[in-house]
């Protein structure tokens, strides 16, 4: 069976980073656009940013523009969130997902297939 196992959560002060690793297996990775969301609470969850199956192609939402960085290594079936300059309102669950055989980075989650289990992210101020 499909599983995204997300690791790399945790509590961070504000200005710090954290990278976040979403390990996939029981699929063929590289035929997965990778996506990173967030939800947090009495939010929906929300597109934090995506990366298309041969790494060629990314997307950020306006709010992490210029602190975070996706990335994947399809030789070990993983996706990477390098998150910089952390602020508070980046405390949330951090989720990746995986959209099969997609032509563009999507960025809601009705387009996403599997989805991992979260890994939480706090930012103290």
């Amino acid at each position: 069976q499909v599983q995204l196992v997300e690791s790399g959560g945790g509590l961070v002060q504000a200005g710090g980073s954290l990278r976040l690793s979403c390990a996939a297996s029981g699929l063929t990775f590289s035929r997965y656009n990778m996506g990173w969301f967030r939800q947090a609470p009495g939010k929906e969850r929300e597109i934090v940013a995506g990366i298309s199956w041969n790494g060629g192609r990314t997307y950020y939402a306006d709010s992490v523009k210029g602190r975070f960085s996706i990335s994947r290594d399809n030789a070990k079936n993983t996706v990477y969130l390098q998150m910089n300059s952390l602020k508070p309102e980046d405390t949330a669950v951090y989720y990746c997902a995986a959209d099969y055989m997609a032509t563009i980075v999507a960025v809601t989650t009705t387009s996403y297939d599997y989805w991992g289990q979260g890994t939480q992210v706090t930012v103290s101020s």
